[in-house]
């Protein structure tokens, strides 16, 4: 063998992320992530985490002490969810309507759950009359599942009468806001959530590591009392929390450098605040959303239930999807998504999550699909 190759140090290219994840990191928060590492044992580490907590615990709205950043994306976020709450052989009622749905029923399957399907159309938001049969149909469901905002679809999913449902029927309520927390309103503790998880990459704006999760008191007695053991050492919540507490018992060597980028992303949030923030995605959301429409694009989500900071439309005859989404990359460096599972070919996905909402990525994408749709005008016309 000869000498290695050494490749030169990589530079990734400019774009405008205006899929549904990853969102742009500010320079504050990359910044952040460039500082020195210390170790997880730190007593300044310590003092990180309770900061990310108390602030984590304001963008979640809830009082819930077991509130944390999950060391890992999204998906470690909903597995550590389902995982510490659901037991082998109980019941989980879970909505579905998208792919990340479907997700959560392949992983509440492999907890070894009888997972019993709410909806199951793409597309269709669940009313609550459908939960409250189910969990009538099901009067020992351990959980009720959903997938706030789903981004396989664009669609809203209402959350604030199904807390209570759960509570008359003693289920939980478990909530994946991975799209949501930190672009439209998520209230844990107003909508009866017991257990509700995130990812730091999309509306928080800091790049994909951490999932933000938080339990309910009911929620973390539920795993404290369970029967039969947790199957994941790294997810369980119990020995986590001791290390989150007062005592810093060693679980895993927490991510450092992720912890400082969501610190100062959560201090951006609040700094520009829930209210606002919400607003700008609402605001910028419907924007774009018209101006696609007028451009062909049909909105993919029923009218009432359509996501800001994910927006979902059929694509028009004109449009060529893999090619057309390639030419957005390369010639004006802006990255859209397709559509998954059978939406292949059929729908464009643009997100406006935290720092990528902005008037300035609107102007861009419309102002780069006007020229594409330009240059399919010419092409016709010079064929003609």
């Amino acid at each position: 063998m000869g000498e290695p190759s050494i490749p030169p140090r990589f530079e990734p290219p400019h774009r405008r992320l205006m899929a549904p994840g990853p969102s742009t990191a500010d320079i504050r928060v990359r910044q952040a992530m460039a500082q020195p590492v210390i170790g997880h044992l730190d007593p300044a580490t310590g003092q990180l985490l309770n900061e990310i907590q108390a602030m984590l615990r304001t963008v979640f709205r809830t009082d819930n002490v077991l509130t944390f950043p999950v060391s890992g994306t999204g998906t470690a976020g909903m597995e550590c969810a389902l995982m510490n709450v659901l037991e082998p052989g109980e019941v989980a009622l879970l909505v579905v309507g998208g792919a990340f749905a479907e997700r959560m029923v392949e992983i509440a399957s492999r907890c070894g759950a009888e997972v019993q399907v709410i909806g199951g159309e793409w597309g269709r938001p669940v009313p609550d009359s459908e939960v409250a049969a189910a969990l009538k149909e099901h009067p020992d469901a351990k959980i009720v599942g959903v997938v706030h905002a789903e981004t396989s679809t664009g669609v809203l999913q209402p959350l604030e009468g199904i807390g209570e449902l759960c509570r008359d029927h003693g289920a939980m309520l478990v909530v994946d806001a991975v799209a949501s927390l930190g672009g439209i309103p998520v209230e844990v503790d107003a909508w009866g959530i017991d257990v509700c998880y995130s990812g730091s990459q999309k509306c928080l704006s800091v790049p994909p590591g951490l999932a933000p999760i938080t339990f309910s008191e009911r929620a973390v007695h539920v795993r404290t009392n369970r029967a039969t053991p947790m199957h994941s050492f790294y997810l369980d919540v119990l020995p986590i929390s001791q290390y989150l507490g007062s005592e810093r018992l060693y679980h895993h060597t927490a991510p450092i450098s992720m912890l400082y980028g969501l610190h100062e992303g959560l201090r951006m949030v609040l700094e520009e605040g829930l209210d606002q923030r919400w607003r700008r995605h609402a605001e910028l959301g419907a924007e774009l959303l018209a101006a696609l429409q007028e451009r062909g694009f049909d909105p993919y989500a029923p009218e009432g239930h359509r996501l800001p900071e994910v927006v979902c439309g059929r694509l028009p005859d004109w449009v060529d999807d893999k090619p057309m989404r390639r030419r957005l990359l390369d010639e004006f460096g802006i990255e859209v998504a397709g559509g998954l599972g059978d939406l292949a070919g059929k729908v464009w996905r643009l997100g406006l999550m935290g720092e990528s909402c902005t008037r300035d990525n609107v102007d861009a994408v419309l102002s780069a699909i006007d020229v594409l749709a330009a240059s399919v005008r010419s092409g016709v016309s010079s064929d003609a």
